[in-house]
């Protein structure tokens, strides 16, 4: 998740890919109604390996690679909240998060009121494990470690299934050598017009393995990392499409065919901004061909495809449009719907925004497993974005 496209010369256009400079976010953590600091939060920026605790003054602070990100802060007991950050500001270096306790009589009546589906996990975790890990070679190498805090609700009259946790859900995925820690939000699918949408906040950790083992990750990452969005995020802001070898046509209203768009980096389509960041916009859905790798052959039977199709297609509705940051990170996230090839990889395929290939050594593999002993042991206080191995 390559063919060539034409463009005018890449010369003329910002190329913001070759350096990435850090910046230090710090804050404090406290209760809402009592404004007193609360020890062991967890902090970690979502779809990444960079995480830590706060102390017991409730204070935290990380090291981050320039661009954007979701901070999440969670506690046992209290609401799960997200902040939007970047380098791009300032305020980030002192920030006051306030978490307010969750209202426990309001879960108890929504539990009441709805109907669980008994043996849940046996009825459909097959189901959720195709369409929230996927159906790729990738997934079949991926366990739910801990489905017993997973509770399944079935409404007959809106034919919708509803998945929640009461916890934290692992996902060991040994194919791409990451543990997955996700607060599952919710998982719903509709039937009636086979709609799925899952929300959460997923932290990764790098896997123990052998030299050999660490090896097959690494390329499988780099499989993984090629044609997604994440690469074609980043091959847009920093002005790489072509070379990287993506295609994007502009798909209008009614049955015309895709339009092809020759220079993706003048207006209205494409706008630089300051910090490096850049604007993308489409009046209408955008079709990207990927055509340095074939789709994978369990794609191809589920969509009755013929077995020589050469390149990856899928289909980008960006809506409002969205800033890039440097790392790939856009905004805002819920107005971008992917279908296509993008939609068929899932939970299994997905990198974490601190993922960079030429980064991706087993040098740093190891580096990630040492920071994983420290936190455990509470002798780390951030996890520098510098050290992490690896990546919406």
């Amino acid at each position: 998740m390559r063919r060539t496209i034409q463009l005018l010369s890449l010369l003329v256009f910002p190329f913001f890919g070759m350096t990435q400079g850090n910046f230090r976010i710090a804050g404090k953590i406290t209760d809402a109604l009592t404004q007193q600091p609360l020890q062991g939060a967890s902090v970690f920026c979502q779809n990444t390996t960079i995480g830590t605790v706060s102390n017991a003054e409730g204070e935290f602070g990380l090291t981050l690679s320039n661009g954007g990100y979701d901070l999440v802060i969670s506690f046992t007991g209290y609401e799960t909240q997200s902040v939007r950050i970047s380098n791009t500001m300032p305020e980030v270096a002192n920030l006051t998060i306030t978490l307010q306790a969750k209202e426990k009589n309001l879960e108890e009546i929504a539990i009441i009121a709805t109907n669980e589906v008994a043996n849940g996990w046996e009825k459909y975790g097959s189901f959720l494990m195709d369409n929230f890990i996927g159906r790729t070679d990738n997934s079949k190498a991926c366990e739910i470690t801990n489905p017993e805090v997973l509770h399944f609700f079935y409404s007959k009259k809106r034919k919708r299934l509803k998945v929640t946790g009461d916890s934290v859900l692992v996902i060991n995925n040994k194919a791409l050598g990451y543990v997955i820690k996700y607060q599952l939000d919710s998982f719903v699918h509709e039937y009636d017009n086979g709609k799925t949408l899952y929300s959460g906040y997923p932290f990764y950790e790098q896997m123990e393995g052998s030299d050999e083992e660490m090896q097959v990750w690494k390329e499988k990452r780099e499989t993984a990392y090629n044609g997604s969005v994440l690469q074609f995020l980043r091959a847009y802001h920093d002005s790489t499409l072509h070379g990287d070898g993506f295609r994007i046509e502009l798909i209008g209203d009614g049955n015309s065919k895709p339009s092809p768009i020759y220079n993706p980096y003048e207006a209205p389509y494409y706008d630089t901004l300051d910090f490096k960041r850049v604007e993308l916009f489409f009046p209408g859905k955008l079709r990207v061909v990927y055509s340095k790798e074939k789709p994978g052959p369990e794609y191809l039977a589920a969509n009755k495809l013929p077995a020589g199709t050469p390149v990856q297609i899928s289909i980008l509705d960006l809506a409002n449009g969205i800033i890039v940051e440097e790392n790939g990170y856009y905004f805002d996230q819920k107005d971008v719907l992917t279908l296509g090839y993008w939609a068929w990889e899932k939970m299994a395929d997905f990198l974490p925004y601190d993922y960079h290939p030429d980064k991706d050594t087993i040098d740093n593999m190891k580096a990630g497993i040492h920071r994983e002993a420290q936190k455990e042991n509470g002798t780390e206080e951030s996890v520098p974005a510098e050290e992490t191995p690896n990546r919406e």
